[in-house]
């Protein structure tokens, strides 16, 4: 073999290499956009969470945002949701009802907003004179 051809061999073994080296680095570096970049996979799989994240949240505050009007509603239309409010939360009711409370041995009592009706006048009782 001429010396000239085994050089142009190893030139060329060389050459070679250096092409697929080059080759690989640009793949590389075109693969950089598509998982890191600004649209890339990563990016794209973040935002689809946020995404879900928001939806879930929006549809809990969609379901208060239902109740909330329906309360009103009620509070408009009648005087039901009125009265059941009263009752549970303030602790009233109404005038000539009886209200029983059955208290554990460690239980306080409930506090009233009704003010208690005054106590009944005290009948007369004739004294009849005794034969």
């Amino acid at each position: 073999m001429p010396a000239g051809s085994l050089r142009t061999g190893r030139l060329h073994c060389t050459t070679m290499r250096l092409i697929a080296i080059a080759l690989a680095v640009l793949l590389l570096l075109i693969q950089y956009p598509l998982w890191l970049g600004k649209g890339g996979w990563l990016n794209v799989a973040d935002m689809r969470d946020q995404v879900e994240q928001t939806r879930a949240r929006t549809e809990q505050l969609e379901a208060r945002n239902d109740k909330l009007e329906s309360e009103v509603r009620d509070l408009r239309d009648g005087f039901g949701a009125v009265e059941e409010r009263a009752r549970y939360e303030l602790g009233m009711i109404k005038q000539n009802e009886i209200f029983v409370q059955v208290l554990r041995k460690d239980e306080q009592p409930a506090v009233s907003m009704t003010v208690p009706p005054p106590p009944p006048a005290p009948k007369d009782k004739k004294h009849s004179p005794t034969h």
